[in-house]
């Protein structure tokens, strides 16, 4: 029986989404294979949680942990982390350093898919469509005149190094981004405003399978909200369409994009990245290397879809980390 160390929580706002995640892993965890340990990681602790809620505090020096008297090592961390630091590449690098085996992607790749800016920017010279886009940096002047020559309206503002769902507002006139980028920056101190891009949304999901890179069905996104915000994402206003209700030759196009992608950034473990169809060219947003594992988050209905249950798709994450 290996131990698995299931990292949840984070610094960022989206930290109670992370424990939701978190316990869904342990919960769905192959009890025949896996001693599974939920392990809560704040900035002021970092601890094992027992199935009584009882803590007991975490040995950075080798990610140990004594229970009763009794030292537990880990073979293998299960990186469920949204925002940082388990999804900028501040985890990733810790475990290396350490020689832990862990189910995400390297730091380096965690570290540039989190910044929205340097990964698009990485991308585009292989053919990746973007929308246009205009970055500012806290103490930065802010021009709103040639933010709007440059973007356009409707836009969006949203922190450039911040989890997907925090910090975004719609601006539809010029007079409403000085607010939005005040917004933006409560969550990160780089934003990137881009140009408003109409056109279908889809999100999908790229892991690698049993040893080969497969890409999930791809969900379609309706947002009852003007786009895909927290309420949109968390709370049940929106519709996710699972097989996406767009053609063959655009579902080709997504997948393709997307793979290439993760092999382009030569990642590991989970991906999900979000597009923009617009004339029948896919635009990507962001990719994000620890996407939500509840049972209603998009992954696993990507996966269900795909025939692929809960228990297989962490059995084959913590297989890969351990190969």
């Amino acid at each position: 029986m290996k131990n698995i160390a299931i990292i949840m929580g984070g610094y960022s706002s989206e930290y109670k989404i992370s424990l939701i995640s978190g316990n869904v892993v342990y919960q769905y965890l192959d009890k025949t294979k896996y001693n599974g340990f939920r392990i809560h990681i704040f900035k002021e602790k970092w601890v094992y949680v027992d199935d009584k809620d009882a803590e007991f505090p975490i040995d950075k020096n080798d990610f140990s942990v004594t229970v009763n008297g009794e030292k537990i090592t880990f073979d293998c961390v299960f990186n469920a982390i949204h925002g940082t630091p388990g999804e900028d590449g501040l985890m990733q690098a810790y475990f290396e350093l350490i020689g832990m085996p862990q189910s995400s992607c390297d730091y380096y790749q965690s570290a540039l898919t989190f910044n929205k800016r340097d990964l698009l920017s990485v991308l585009k010279p292989y053919g990746i469509k973007t929308a246009v886009s205009y970055y500012l940096n806290k103490g930065d002047e802010i021009n709103t005149a040639e933010i709007v020559k440059k973007v356009g309206l409707p836009c969006f503002v949203k922190p450039n190094k911040a989890g997907s769902s925090f910090g975004i507002s719609k601006v539809k006139t010029e007079a409403e981004l000085p607010i939005a980028i005040e917004v933006a920056y409560k969550e990160d101190n780089e934003i990137i405003i881009e140009s408003f891009l109409d056109g279908t949304e889809v999100s999908v999901g790229v892991i690698n399978y049993q040893g080969e890179i497969k890409v999930l069905p791809i969900t379609e996104i309706v947002s009852d909200n003007d786009f895909f915000d927290y309420e949109a994402k968390y709370e049940g206003k929106s519709q996710e369409i699972t097989p996406a209700r767009i053609s063959d030759e655009l579902t080709k196009k997504v997948a393709d994009t997307a793979k290439r992608a993760y092999e382009v950034l030569k990642m590991k473990g989970f991906s999900r990245s979000e597009f923009i169809i617009v004339n029948d060219e896919p635009h990507m947003l962001e990719m994000n290397t620890i996407p939500g594992l509840t049972t209603e988050s998009l992954i696993p209905q990507q996966a269900k879809a795909a025939g692929i249950s809960l228990e297989d798709l962490f059995t084959n994450a913590i297989e890969l980390a351990l190969a």
